[in-house]
């Protein structure tokens, strides 16, 4: 297939050769990449309609990557430096300019059907799940924000807040190294009271209101998709037949490539990924060590007060872990890559797909494994005073906050999600911006050409160069959020809300990098998002898996309704006069008697102290974990068992309640087949009487 080169046109420093295919190129593509039961096979017009610009860019692509006689393709070309670039131009986007790329149309609705006809379906399909993922992020922001509101109601009404900020006379262990001196359990006040604005009754249900949230998106999402899709005659479209089709026009004797599998291929590829999300864990671990070795480093710097120190430490910890994050980015891409070219994939759609996997579970690890530490691990194997776990011997393990895990969870969701949505955010829009800008200051478009159509294409050169990943980013970058945004929500009721402030700006951002300061994408056909819809339901399990757990083994929900109807004192019946929570502090704190500290001389006021007080449950004479540790231990397992499956089941009854696709398009497409069918047994019934 041959493509007429429009013309050339010489500047001061660049050479332009623009490229036009003539309509007569596109007769045979119009025939073959026609939807075979779409509108248009049945109804011939008399007059051909028009080419879309979409389609002509989409078809002359195709033909430039295609090898020459000389068995080179252009990037091959551009590699050797033949040519340096090539672009599609950017031409009628004016109204998508005015329509959607700018900030003022930040809460008007998007033109979908004119993002279709501009950069084809692909973005257009990306920006309508962006925007239905945004508006339902609504209901989810406003349940997430009254639960985290109704702890303000119970900020001072809290019984084990009351209990803690009045226990002047209990006085707690030294925590870690950096510890070295009791601190009375009155000074948690304050943390003990905003720990309980996301660490409440409410946590459960809204646990159960995002797992059934997350299905619900899901379904609807489902439904408009086939909406849009049969809008656009794409219901029944097939990707791999118009690849094929596309090859056999430029080609024809195109010899079909057929699936192949190996198992040992699929090892080694196994082998590989695990032995990156191990790398994974272990940055989770050297994060760790940070943490200790920070604590260590503070205290002995006096760079905080005592009781600032673990503060100190998870912040610092958060930032240390957003850096990794940015750095093993560029490196799972990476390794993703190599792993795909190792496959072999068939297409370039099944090489997308497959790429997709393996970049997102080696992201998945990369955000959520120190997460996944402080939320099940942090704490818990610290042993006891008088007799800590200590690493290498030297550094004692750090502990969780004075007022309890949640807290660290909390901090280390709140500065990661914060950090991701507004320095990525700015980075994402300043970075294209000021590359733009540099460019033009550069090139000095004060001296440029006055042919209008040499300054136009200009223009679009001077523009950020875009490639196959470009639209890819965009959908990892909102599969994270929206793994922020359902996993380990329990601990973060404010991440909906979150996640809706920034996808606002998101849709926008996005809108004006496309049109303004990048350049145009190759269009793309597509009817749905592809991979990324399994990657969602695989986030949405997954959400109910983590929420169960932090609720069964990170929470205090677990411990406070136990004590509630078993130990304190409304276990024989509800008292009016008696909170059923008295007590419960001093219940849940262990006794270690300080004649049993290795070193108690070192600690500062040991003198008059016989005991102190540590988060645990372990009896006061020999110190091993007690019976109501046990109890307690079983009761979080039938919880998160009973949690899941509860949970799972809703998401189920509700999958199978929303149906995925609406019955009037399934009607749609029945009465289409039903038409289809009965035009050719009429057809074949004349000319059997001919």
């Amino acid at each position: 297939m041959e493509i007429n080169a429009g013309e050339m046109m010489e500047d001061r420093e660049k050479v332009f050769f623009g490229v036009r295919a003539d309509s007569r190129i596109f007769d045979l593509y119009r025939t073959l990449l026609m939807e075979p039961e779409g509108p248009a096979a049945r109804v011939q017009p008399a007059r051909p309609a028009p080419i879309p610009a979409t389609t002509r860019i989409r078809i002359v692509n195709f033909v430039l990557n295609s090898k020459t006689a000389a068995g080179d393709t252009l990037e091959d070309l551009v590699k050797d430096g033949v040519f340096e670039t090539r672009f599609a131009l950017h031409k009628g986007e004016d109204d998508l300019k005015k329509k959607w790329a700018q900030w003022r149309n930040m809460v008007n609705k998007q033109p979908i059907d004119d993002i279709r006809d501009y950069f084809g379906e692909k973005v257009a399909l990306y920006f309508a799940w962006l925007g239905w993922y945004t508006y339902m992020l609504v209901p989810a922001a406003v349940a997430g924000l009254v639960i985290f509101l109704s702890g303000f109601s119970l900020f001072n009404a809290s019984q084990i807040s009351k209990e803690i900020c009045e226990a002047d006379d209990i006085l707690l262990c030294p925590r870690g190294d950096h510890g070295r001196k009791y601190q009375r359990l009155s000074d948690t006040c304050v943390f003990a009271k905003l720990t309980h604005l996301f660490d409440n009754e409410g946590t459960v249900l809204f646990a159960i209101f995002m797992a059934l949230w997350a299905t619900v998106f899901l379904e609807i999402w489902k439904r408009q998709r086939a909406r849009v899709v049969l809008h656009w005659d794409l219901y029944g479209w097939d990707e791999d037949q118009e690849e094929m089709a596309l090859e056999l026009i430029n080609c024809p004797d195109y010899k079909l490539r057929p699936h192949q599998h190996s198992y040992l291929r699929s090892t080694a590829i196994l082998t590989l990924c695990l032995l990156m999300i191990c790398l994974m864990i272990g940055m989770a671990h050297v994060l760790v060590v940070y943490r200790v070795l920070a604590a260590a480093l503070f205290n002995s710097a006096l760079l905080f007060q005592e009781e600032q120190v673990t503060t100190a430490v998870v912040v610092t910890g958060a930032l240390v872990h957003y850096v990794a994050i940015l750095i093993m980015t560029k490196v799972n891409k990476r390794v993703a890559l190599k792993l795909c070219d190792f496959e072999k994939p068939r297409t370039f759609s099944e090489r997308e797909s497959k790429f997709t996997v393996k970049f997102f579970t080696l992201q998945f690890f990369a955000h959520f494994s120190s997460l996944v530490y402080i939320a099940f691990i942090l704490g818990r194997i610290n042993g006891h005073p008088g007799k800590s776990v200590r690493l290498a011997g030297l550094w004692r393990l750090e502990e969780c906050h004075l007022s309890g895990c949640m807290m660290d969870l909390f901090l280390q969701m709140a500065i990661i999600m914060g950090l991701k949505q507004t320095l990525s955010n700015c980075m994402e829009y300043l970075g294209p911006w000021l590359a733009h800008k540099c460019r033009l200051i550069r090139v000095k478009l004060g001296h440029a050409s006055e042919d209008p159509e040499l300054r136009d294409w200009r223009r679009n050169y001077l523009l950020n160069p875009v490639n196959t990943f470009s639209l890819f980013d965009e959908f990892m970058e909102m599969m994270i959020q929206y793994g922020f945004t359902t996993i380990f929500v329990a601990a973060f009721p404010l991440a909906p809300l979150l996640a809706l402030f920034s996808n606002l700006v998101e849709i926008r951002l996005d809108a004006i990098k496309m049109v303004r300061l990048q350049r145009r994408l190759v269009p793309r056909k597509a009817k749905d998002i592809g991979t990324w819809l399994q990657v969602l339901e695989t986030i949405g399990v997954l959400a109910v898996i983590a929420n169960g757990m932090v609720i069964a083994f990170t929470s205090e929900f677990i411990p406070r309704m136990v004590y509630k109807y078993h130990y304190g004192p409304c276990r024989k019946g509800a008292d009016p006069a008696v909170d059923c929570l008295t007590g419960y502090i001093n219940h849940s704190l262990s006794v270690f008697h300080t004649k049993d500290f290795q070193d108690p001389i070192r600690i500062e006021g040991s003198e008059n102290v016989t005991e102190c007080r540590y988060r645990d449950y372990r009896n006061a004479q020999d110190y091993n974990l007690s019976e109501q540790f046990w109890v307690l231990l079983a009761i979080r397992l039938v919880f998160l068992i009973l949690f899941e499956h509860v949970a799972l089941c809703i998401k189920l009854i509700a999958a199978w309640f929303v149906p995925d696709v609406p019955q009037s398009v399934k009607n749609k497409v029945l009465e289409d087949k039903y038409r289809t069918l009965r035009e050719k047994i009429c057809s074949s019934r004349k000319s059997t009487d001919v």
